[in-house]
Order: C-alpha cells, then structure tokens, then sequence
C-alpha cells in the first residue's frame, strides 16, 4: 500500500496536535481541560480587541485616501491612486462591521452572549 506525501504530512502535523489535545485515559481518571478552555478565553478576547483596531486602520486608510485626493488636484494618476485607497477603504469598513454583525446576529440568533465564555463539556472518562 502506497501512502501519498500528502498524507504523511498531514499525520505529521495533526498526530502530535491530537496527542496534545486528546486526554488519554491511563493517565488520569479526573480529565483537567481548564487549558483549553482559558486558551480559547484568551483567543476570544484577543480578537475582540483587533475589532475596533481592525475598524481604526481601514477608516485612517479611507481618509489617506480622500487627503491624497484633495492635495493632488493636478497631478491625475495621484487622484487615481486616491480614489482607489478611498475605495479599498470603504470595502474594507464594509467587510469589517458585515462580519462583526453576522458575528453579533449568531451570538443572538444561538442565545450565546458576547464575550461570556463557555464551558467544555465533562469527557465522561
């Protein structure tokens, strides 16, 4: 039986992630997963603070864009270049706050709330 590279590369990786992950249960009867669940508090709370920074660089982009606009009056490839950067800026505000609003109407729409966490379930080991 042939084995691809590709798969080998994918046991590579994903074997030590399982077994760091994966209780095993010779180990211990009492699984401890607090790690895991601090590890994704502190993910939860990372992003949340890349938001409104995320929001602040596109909006700074938007206004480089109309300032390089309304200084080069004359010169018509800068202008260009102004219009593209008010453009791009105005996408990415667009894509920014859509996501932060999906993101707001599943938190809604399952009835988890905003940055409360949650807790693993036991394992049952």
């Amino acid at each position: 039986m042939k084995i691809h590279r590709h798969s080998t590369r994918f046991l590579m990786f994903s074997a030590p992630f399982a077994l760091a992950v994966v209780p095993v249960p010779g180990f211990s009867a009492d699984v401890d997963l607090n790690y895991l669940e601090s590890a994704l508090d502190a993910i939860a709370t990372l992003v949340a603070q890349l938001v409104p920074l995320a929001i602040a660089i596109g909006l700074l982009f938007f206004i480089w864009g109309i300032v390089q606009f309304i200084v080069s009056s004359g010169d018509e490839e800068a202008r260009d270049a102004g219009k593209r950067r008010m453009v791009w800026g105005i996408i990415a505000l667009f894509v920014i706050v859509s996501v932060w609003g999906l993101v707001g109407l599943l938190n809604e729409l399952t009835g988890i709330e905003q940055g409360s966490g949650f807790t693993i379930p036991p394992s049952g080991l």
